[in-house]
């Protein structure tokens, strides 16, 4: 029977898969290349079969290795979890809570309120992952997330605290340089901010007379705080949340044209209900995005 890979290999597996190349790898994982090549020649001995090809474009990971991969992200996220519920201390205010957030949320909202919350608990670390794919909270990949979508997952504590709604925004000077657009059909003379990739599933009221597609948009990024900075330089026009059009000083468009909202939600395994700083997090969160919400 084969020895078993220990954990030590396994990580150095994943660190190669996610990095296409040794010295990457060996650079994250804080490892020499030798020491970290030696790994995956240990673990190909004892799995018996290679875990990567070479290739010009780098080391290609084999089936093999690409079975083992969401094996491997399990393991790493529950490994993770436990080094922070062990960071735990008896009274529960020290330790460290990892927080997913949307890109505009993480960037343009939270880092205030997060603020808030070091002031008042500054014995807590903070991790922050940004995302617009909803991480999994049931394997821990964070500890609490704030949703722009109702949770789906029974074993989660959520919690509803508003809504946020959206409009076509753009800078004075872009209106006064090329006019305002009167109705839908005015928007094809004008530069609109959006996609490159084909949107799949769009909100209820994203209604604009013709199909979403890439073709719509004069100027096209996936990502969405990219897409923001150029509302803000005035290259078009562009949607954005109704509070950060009137905080920057953006004029709304259209606006009985476009209309549409996104829930807010936060949540967290309910595993960390007994944990007295995810409360802490989880109703500072709650509480700071109810009035956020609340001022659209």
């Amino acid at each position: 029977m084969p020895s078993q890979p220990d954990w030590d290999l396994l990580q150095s597996l994943q660190a190669v898969i996610a990095a296409g190349s040794l010295s990457a790898a060996a650079k994250a994982r804080g490892l020499t290349q030798p020491t970290l090549g030696r790994h995956i020649d240990q673990l190909e001995r004892q799995l018996g079969a290679p875990l990567f090809l070479r290739s010009p474009r780098g080391l290609q990971p084999t089936d093999m290795a690409l079975a083992l991969r969401p094996h491997l992200e399990d393991m790493t996220a529950a490994a993770q979890a436990a080094l922070r519920d062990a960071s735990n201390a008896a009274d529960g205010e020290t330790g460290v809570i990892r927080v997913t957030v949307s890109e505009i949320m993480g960037i343009e909202i939270l880092p205030p309120i997060l603020a808030q919350f070091r002031r008042a608990n500054p014995k807590i670390t903070i991790e922050v992952v940004l995302s617009n794919k909803n991480q999994d909270l049931t394997r821990r990949d964070a500890d609490i997330a704030v949703r722009m979508a109702r949770p789906t997952q029974n074993t989660l504590v959520a919690r509803k605290v508003g809504q946020v709604a959206f409009g076509f925004y753009a800078t004075p000077d872009y209106l006064a340089e090329h006019g305002a657009p009167a109705t839908l059909d005015d928007l094809s003379d004008h530069c609109l901010i959006g996609y490159d990739t084909p949107l799949t599933n769009l909100p209820d009221g994203l209604v604009l007379g013709r199909e979403v597609s890439r073709d719509l948009f004069s100027f096209r990024t996936d990502n969405d705080a990219a897409q923001l900075s150029a509302l803000r330089a005035g290259v078009g026009i562009g949607v954005c949340q109704h509070q950060i059009g009137r905080r920057d000083g953006l004029i709304q468009i259209l606006p009985n044209v476009l209309k549409f909202e996104l829930d807010v939600w936060i949540c967290m395994h309910e595993s960390l209900k007994g944990s007295r700083r995810m409360r802490l997090m989880f109703d500072h969160l709650a509480e700071a995005f109810s009035a956020y919400a609340a001022q659209g």
